[in-house]
């Protein structure tokens, strides 16, 4: 079931191996277990989590510069877009990035098997590495904006039509998600001091 409904929702957004789909899948699965006793997301059924999560993660992986890059996922909660993309783009290494602890744990447990994904468990102010690009979604970016700004010179954001702040970065213009009428990639350049 899982198989299919990604497929029919990606569409020709992005070709997946059978080896990324099993893999989406077991997180998939590992997410409706522990989405039982902690609240991991807020959607239920199967067509509305594929598509919101999984579909959006892949076609934001689709659109960053097609080289090896080290990205942060700032407010990963479970994983999202983090996990998916670094399914999707094995040659990038992602850092998931949850100050909150039991989270935490899931997003361990998610990537054991995971070589190109860590996880830290900090809020994004107690980050000291840089990166290319901070990826994030669902998280109040006037809130985490200056400490983002800090680690990664590149952001890009999984959101609605509200333009973001642009106090620290300059954005390009939104690209429309493929899913939904509101739906948003956001990409950003920090701004020079």
């Amino acid at each position: 079931m899982f198989a299919e409904l990604l497929r029919q929702r990606l569409g020709s957004v992005a070709e997946l191996s059978p080896n990324q789909i099993e893999k989406l899948e077991q997180h998939f699965l590992l997410l409706q277990r522990w989405n039982k006793t902690l609240n991991l997301t807020s959607l239920h059924r199967a067509d509305e989590i594929i598509e919101r999560h999984y579909c959006e993660s892949i076609f934001l992986g689709v659109h960053l510069p097609a080289k090896p890059l080290h990205i942060a996922d700032v407010g990963s909660g479970a994983g999202f877009p983090g996990f998916p993309l670094a399914i999707v783009r094995p040659d990038c290494s992602v850092s998931l990035v949850e100050s909150h602890q039991r989270k935490g744990v899931f997003l361990r447990e998610a990537t054991r098997n995971l070589s190109n994904a860590n996880v830290l468990s900090v809020r994004v102010e107690d980050v000291h590495e840089n990166f290319d690009w901070v990826v994030c979604r669902a998280v109040k970016l006037s809130e985490i904006e200056k400490p983002v700004s800090k680690i990664a010179v590149s952001l890009a954001i999984l959101g609605g039509e509200d333009h973001p702040p642009a106090s620290c970065f300059t954005w390009n213009e939104p690209i429309r998600l493929p899913w939904g009428r509101r739906r948003y990639l956001w990409i950003g350049t920090r701004r020079s001091t």
